[in-house]
């Protein structure tokens, strides 16, 4: 039987100031009126009802969760009392699915993606379960076509053609490669070996326990204590869950699982991982500007402008910035950085301004 293991754990930090610690980016809508936590469940409750699925996020972040998945089971959303990286949170996850469910399938995705159109997501889903059920040793991953050759994703380079299945492209796995330069990305593009790696994992529980076993054995034996003592009233999670190691489940496992499965994604897919998602998400207007806010300019073109309704922001004669107004905090950056506003959180951490983090 399937299962699903959302993470909802990241805090977002690059779509600051709209993202702050309180409202990470997963709780925010991006298109539409619903959270990109919500449209993440959403998707998969036509294969994955909400009994079956897992929400692991911050222990700050519970009773949010808890309010936007109403229909969630409440001790289905588990708060980390420590981040620790995507690794211990699907060992985790695949620990409690295998203690209700020793036979499961799971499927591990991001809360925060633009996914369209869902039934071609749950194409895709609906293979890799039955490539993970056929092929209880292997673990399977979805590849995206590069549309252009980004440096700010990961990749993977596809071996050897496998048949196709549900009329999906599948290949075995020859490697995982982190964000490259950007001359390195336009030959992955060129070659057409190569897809974007969009975070989403399926296997049986049981084998990616197996592969924690093996890499990552101390992971391993703290979460099967975590999932032992689960229910009870004994807070095993407060205890062990801070000591486990702080590292990304593509660093633990995929990139030293020796069977590793992709299945060719057909749908269009966004992590929104900056500012400049929105312009791929929302129209321009004549001077190339994607505004979300109460907006008068004066030869204004190319700049992404977001703020609150009950604000106004006005632009004289720029071009290529990223204007964002929320609340208290102001952002003004070159468009060219926008994968760096990570660095102004930093900075404002520096500075002992946390409160506006």
């Amino acid at each position: 039987m399937l299962h699903a293991l959302i993470m909802a754990g990241g805090g977002g930090t690059r779509f600051w100031p709209r993202s702050r610690r309180a409202r990470p980016k997963q709780f925010l809508t991006m298109a539409g009126d619903r959270t990109l936590l919500q449209n993440t469940v959403d998707r998969i409750e036509a294969r994955v009802p909400p009994e079956r699925t897992w929400i692991i996020t911050s222990a700050d972040h519970v009773d949010e969760v808890r309010k936007q998945l109403p229909n969630v089971p409440p001790d289905h959303v588990v708060g980390e009392p420590a981040p620790r990286d995507t690794a211990p949170c699907v060992a985790l996850g695949a620990a409690l699915v295998a203690r209700q469910d020793p036979d499961a399938v799971l499927l591990v995705l991001p809360a925060d993606h633009v996914i369209e159109p869902a039934r071609e997501f749950l194409r895709v889903a609906h293979a890799a379960a039955e490539l993970a059920d056929e092929n209880p040793d292997a673990l399977v991953t979805f590849g995206i076509p590069p549309t252009w050759p980004s440096t700010g994703y990961g990749y993977i380079q596809r071996d050897a053609a496998l048949p196709t299945r549900q009329g999906l492209n599948v290949f075995r796995v020859k490697r995982f490669v982190e964000k490259p330069r950007e001359a390195t990305a336009r030959e992955y593009l060129a070659s057409g070996d190569y897809f974007w790696n969009a975070g989403v994992f399926v296997g049986r529980a049981a084998t990616f326990l197996n592969q924690f076993e093996r890499h990552e054995p101390a992971t391993r034996a703290g979460v099967a204590r975590i999932a032992a003592a689960w229910g009870t009233p004994d807070d095993v999670l407060a205890r062990e869950f801070p000591l486990l190691n702080k590292i990304s489940f593509d660093f633990a496992v995929m990139e030293r699982c020796p069977n590793v499965i992709v299945v060719e994604a057909p749908y269009q897919w966004d992590d929104v991982g900056s500012w400049l998602a929105l312009q791929r998400l929302h129209p321009q207007d004549a001077d190339g500007n994607t505004v979300l806010a109460r907006h008068a300019g004066v030869e204004t073109t190319g700049c992404i402008i977001v703020g609150d309704d009950t604000k106004i922001i006005t632009t004289l004669g720029v071009r290529d910035l990223i204007i964002v107004q929320d609340g208290d905090c102001v952002l003004v950056a070159d468009r060219s950085k926008e994968g760096e506003v990570k660095r102004l959180v930093e900075e404002l951490r520096r500075r002992g301004l946390e409160r506006y983090l």
